[in-house]
């Protein structure tokens, strides 16, 4: 059996960090951390602090670097471009943001503004959407895909009429049979695609159709839809979609999954010749620790190459292909700053670098799934390192990092007086489980948010939002300030 080796955190030495590129957004610079040419360490100081900020910023610190948005998703536009043109794929490679991932006005703002498709999942999705193509930031090309439950009568089903009417390019992805009724008779016209029970790692189709998931439909089902879609005048199939998993890490192992779906497609392209995008669902994985390794070229050439075999064989067309990229797409744009506030030399293994937040209500991973993010100093980078473990300020030992059970050793400053130590990698999903503007465990404020974009001079713009006092916690717990 492969064992996964260890994820790296950070730094694991006893040295100081030299200067130099730690990822490719995360570099040390005199003694000072960058997030691309953005200075961290500049900003929790309040040394020389950019126009239209004053400081020290402090902490915590949520930061929202925006400039990483579109150059991911132009990044991985350009790998599939190359495959493509290397393999001589016939059809094209369409991206879609899924705003469960983080649907933050101005994340989805920057996805929509590179001309993404994207992906929703629930009735207030329409909403949030409907305001983005008030405000011009959706085109009639950008295909607004509804995937979720959405039984007839329900709000979602109800709110998905709606936005056709609005915007004309809506497609129902069908998740079960019951979510046919309210399109069949709804007069409109809409594009549907069809979801496929499929999570996971299978041999066969018999076996896939024994996998136990929520999602999707099972191979009898998945004909009977799309025989009711095609004997509907209003109704055209246009998507196939299959959702094998999240956050595969091996390339190989990922098309592997897709080979049943991928057979499933053509023969379902054979009856059904509309049938021309192939969506393998849940996005590619991303970088949240320093550790991470995946080769995205190598990844979309093995997938491409698979599809062209499968389709040769049904004697069927090539698909376009569709990803929907969440966490690939926002991960890395999203840190947090915390600071040391106590250090307890309590005769455990390694000291405890008590930091004045909570890790476990800012990224519910750590705990819930035992994930690892990339941490880092963003001061005192120049100081001898040692071992340590960090704990938030909420009454959980849960409330910890790295994670209970975790093998990775996690490296900070001896010196902790004014340490400031950030979280990488958390900008997907995180703060969307731990919720927005409500209380949280042990009722510790939300962290103050920096958003940062790129203005069209080329400078950074910046807008800081306060984070939440304790009277405001308060009131949305029902107390009246009366003392």
């Amino acid at each position: 059996m492969h064992l996964k080796p260890p994820a790296v955190t950070g730094w694991e030495r006893e040295t100081p960090i030299p200067d130099g590129a730690l990822n490719h957004y995360l570099s040390v610079r005199g003694g000072r951390l960058f997030l691309e040419d953005l200075d961290l360490t500049r900003l929790v100081l309040g040394s020389d602090l950019p126009e239209g900020l004053s400081g020290p910023l402090g902490s915590p610190l949520e930061i929202v670097y925006l400039p990483l948005i579109p150059k991911k998703i132009a990044a991985l536009q350009t790998v599939f471009a190359d495959a493509i043109a290397e393999t001589g794929y016939g059809g094209r490679f369409l991206y879609a943001y899924p705003s469960k991932a983080n649907a933050a006005e101005e994340v989805v703002r920057a996805a929509l503004q590179t001309g993404a498709h994207f992906e929703i999942s629930t009735y207030p999705d329409v909403d949030l959407i409907r305001i983005m193509i008030a405000r011009g930031y959706v085109t009639s090309r950008q295909m607004i895909l509804c995937n979720g439950f959405k039984p007839s009568g329900s709000p979602y089903a109800e709110r998905i009429l709606a936005l056709q009417k609005a915007h004309g390019n809506v497609i129902p992805v069908i998740d079960s049979l019951a979510e046919l009724p309210f399109l069949e008779y709804s007069g409109q016209a809409f594009e549907v695609g069809l979801r496929q029970k499929s999570y996971g790692r299978h041999d066969d189709m018999a076996e896939m159709n024994e996998v136990n998931s929520q999602f999707g439909m099972q191979l009898t089902d998945v004909a009977r839809a799309a025989a009711r879609i095609e004997e509907a005048p209003n109704l055209t199939l246009r998507i196939y979609h299959a959702m094998v998993g999240g956050q595969i890490e091996q390339e190989a192992d990922f098309v592997e999954r897709l080979s049943s779906p991928m057979e499933i497609f053509a023969k379902l392209r054979q009856r059904h010749p509309d049938l021309t995008i192939f969506n393998f669902g849940g996005g590619v994985p991303s970088a949240m620790a320093l550790g991470f390794r995946f080769d995205y070229p190598a990844f979309a050439r093995l997938l491409l190459t698979a599809i062209q075999k499968n389709c040769r064989r049904f004697r069927v067309p090539e698909p376009d292909v569709m990803g929907e990229v969440g966490r690939y797409t926002v991960t890395e744009h999203g840190a947090q700053i915390f600071k040391v506030g106590l250090v307890k030399e309590n005769k455990s293994k390694y000291p405890w670098y008590i930091l004045n937040g909570s890790i476990m209500t800012s990224f519910p991973d750590a705990w819930a799934l035992k994930e690892h993010f990339t941490v880092l100093p963003v001061t005192n980078l120049d100081r001898p390192f040692r071992r340590v473990q960090l704990a938030g300020l909420s009454c959980d030992s849960d409330d910890v990092y790295p994670p209970k059970g975790s093998a990775s050793p996690l490296f900070l400053p001896v010196d902790a007086e004014n340490l400031y130590v950030g979280f990488f990698g958390i900008g997907a999903y995180q703060e969307m489980l731990g919720g927005m503007g409500g209380v949280k465990h042990c009722m510790i404020p939300e962290a103050d948010e920096l958003i940062i974009e790129h203005g069209a001079d080329g400078t950074f713009h910046y807008r800081l939002n306060r984070g939440q006092n304790s009277w405001e916690i308060a009131r949305t717990l029902g107390y009246q300030r009366d003392v």
